[in-house]
C-alpha cells in the first residue's frame, strides 16, 4: 500500500487551494505564529507547574512538530491532522506542562473539516476523546481519572468544536459553489454574447452581400449589350458595399470599445423599413409594404428583432425566389407585434434549416429569445412565407435584451 492510497484525495465537494505551495502568507506565516504562541506560553506556564515533567528538548520538539506541520495543511489536510494529533498526544502522555498545546490540533481539525474530510475530522474527535481524557490516568500519568462532570464538559466542548467546524465547512462550500455559479454565469453570458454578435454580423452582412452578388450578376450580363443598365447595377454594388462596411465598422468599434459616443447612424427599426425596401428594389426585387394597427414606439429588443427578421427574409427572397414580388406586412397589436414576409417566387425554401444564426434558424432564435414564435414554409399558391409574432411583454423583454 502506497502513501497515495493511505492519504485520501479531496472529496467531490472539496477543492485544492489555487495558490502555489508553500505560500509564505497562507502556509508558513500562520504555522510560525501558532508555533511561537505554543512554545512561548507553554514555556512560561510550565514554570508554575512543578508537579509535571520539566519541559525539555523532546517537549519543545513535539510542540514544534505539531505547529510546523500546519505548513502542509492545504496540500495534505489529513496527514497534517494525523501528525498534529500524534505529536499532541505524545506530549500529553509524557506529562509535560499544560498550555495552549491544543491550538495546532484545533487548527488542523478545522482545516480538514472545511476542506471536506468530515469523516477524518469527526473520527479524530471520537478517537481523541477517550485517548486524551482517560489514557493518561490509566498509564499512571494522572493520579485521578476525570470526574463525570469534567468528562461531560469536555464532550460538550468537543461537540461545539465539531459543530462550529461543520458550519465553517458549509459556509466555505457555499462560497465555492457561489463562485462556481458566478463563473458559469459569466461563461454563459459570454457564450450568449458571442452568439448574438455572430447573428448580428450575419444579418448585417448577408443582406448587403446578397445584393452585391445579385447586382454583380446583372452587371456581368448587361455590361456588353446594355452598359447604362450595367452602370446602375455597379452603382448599387458600390452603395451596398459602402453600407456593409459602415455597419461592420460599427459592430467592430463596439467590440473594441474604442468609440464611447452615441452611434451616428439610426438604429435598425421597423419604422425604417423604407431602407430595406429601397435596397431590395435596387437589387431588382419588387417589394410592397402593408402596415395594420397603430404604429408606435416599440421596445428595443422587439424592434431590432423584427427588423432583422424582415431583413433576413428579404435576403432569402433575393437569393432563392428568382424573379419575384415580396410583400411585407407589419401588424401592431395590443400585446404583440406581427411581421410577415411572403413572395410569389419559385423558390421552395429559404436558407438552411439547421445550425444557429443563419437563415430560418437565426430568425427563429430571435423570436424565441423574446418569448415569441416564428413560422416559415411554402405558400399554398406558390412562393414562401415567413411570419413572426413577438410579444410586447416588458418582463420578458428585459430578460431577453
Amino acid at each position: 500500500m502506497t502513501w497515495q492510497e493511505v492519504i485520501p484525495r479531496p472529496p467531490s465537494g472539496g477543492r485544492r487551494d489555487q495558490r502555489p505551495w508553500p505560500d509564505w502568507r497562507a502556509d508558513v506565516l500562520p504555522a510560525v505564529l501558532i508555533g511561537a504562541v505554543q512554545l512561548a506560553v507553554t514555556h512560561f506556564a510550565g514554570q508554575h507547574q512543578l508537579h509535571r515533567h520539566h519541559l525539555d528538548a523532546i517537549g519543545y520538539l513535539l510542540l514544534a512538530v505539531a505547529s510546523f506541520s500546519l505548513i502542509g495543511r492545504r496540500r495534505w489536510p489529513v496527514a497534517t491532522l494525523a501528525v498534529t494529533f500524534i505529536a499532541t498526544w505524545g506530549y500529553l502522555l509524557l506529562d509535560y506542562p499544560q498550555g495552549p498545546i491544543w491550538l495546532a490540533l484545533i487548527v488542523a481539525l478545522f482545516n480538514a473539516m472545511i476542506r471536506g474530510y468530515r469523516l477524518w475530522a469527526w473520527g479524530t474527535l471520537v478517537v481523541g476523546y477517550p485517548l486524551f481524557l482517560w489514557l493518561p490516568s490509566l498509564i499512571g500519568r494522572e493520579e485521578h481519572p476525570p470526574s463525570a462532570v469534567g468528562a461531560i464538559g469536555v464532550a460538550a466542548w468537543l461537540l461545539v468544536l465539531g459543530t462550529v467546524a461543520e458550519i465553517a465547512r458549509i459556509r466555505r462550500e457555499r462560497a465555492v459553489e457561489a463562485e462556481r455559479m458566478r463563473a458559469e454565469e459569466a461563461r454563459r453570458r459570454a457564450s450568449d454574447e458571442r452568439l448574438r454578435i455572430a447573428q448580428e454580423l450575419h444579418d448585417v452582412l448577408a443582406h448587403n452581400i446578397s445584393l452585391i452578388n445579385v447586382q454583380a450578376g446583372v452587371a456581368l450580363h448587361l455590361i456588353d449589350e446594355q452598359p447604362e443598365q450595367a452602370r446602375t447595377a455597379l452603382a448599387a454594388i458600390k452603395q451596398a458595399s459602402k453600407e456593409a462596411l459602415g455597419e461592420l465598422r460599427s459592430v467592430l468599434s463596439i467590440l473594441r470599445q474604442v468609440d464611447e459616443n452615441a452611434p451616428r447612424a439610426p438604429a435598425p427599426s421597423v419604422a425604417r423599413l423604407d431602407v430595406l425596401v429601397s435596397r431590395a428594389s435596387a437589387a431588382g426585387l419588387e417589394v410592397h409594404t402593408e402596415v395594420s394597427g397603430t404604429p408606435r414606439t416599440l421596445p428595443t429588443g422587439v424592434d431590432l428583432a423584427a427588423f432583422r427578421i424582415i431583413q433576413e427574409a428579404l435576403t432569402n427572397v433575393t437569393r432563392h425566389a428568382g424573379k419575384a414580388t415580396a410583400t411585407i406586412r407589419v401588424g401592431y397589436g395590443e400585446r404583440d407585434l406581427t411581421v410577415q414576409v411572403e413572395d410569389d417566387g419559385n423558390g421552395s425554401g429559404q436558407g438552411g434549416t439547421s445550425g444557429g444564426g443563419n437563415g430560418i434558424p437565426g430568425m427563429r432564435e430571435r423570436a424565441s429569445a423574446l418569448g415569441g414564435e416564428l413560422e416559415a414554409g411554402p405558400r399554398p399558391g406558390g412562393g414562401f412565407r415567413v411570419r413572426a409574432r413577438l410579444p410586447l411583454n416588458d418582463a420578458k423583454l428585459e430578460g431577453a435584451s
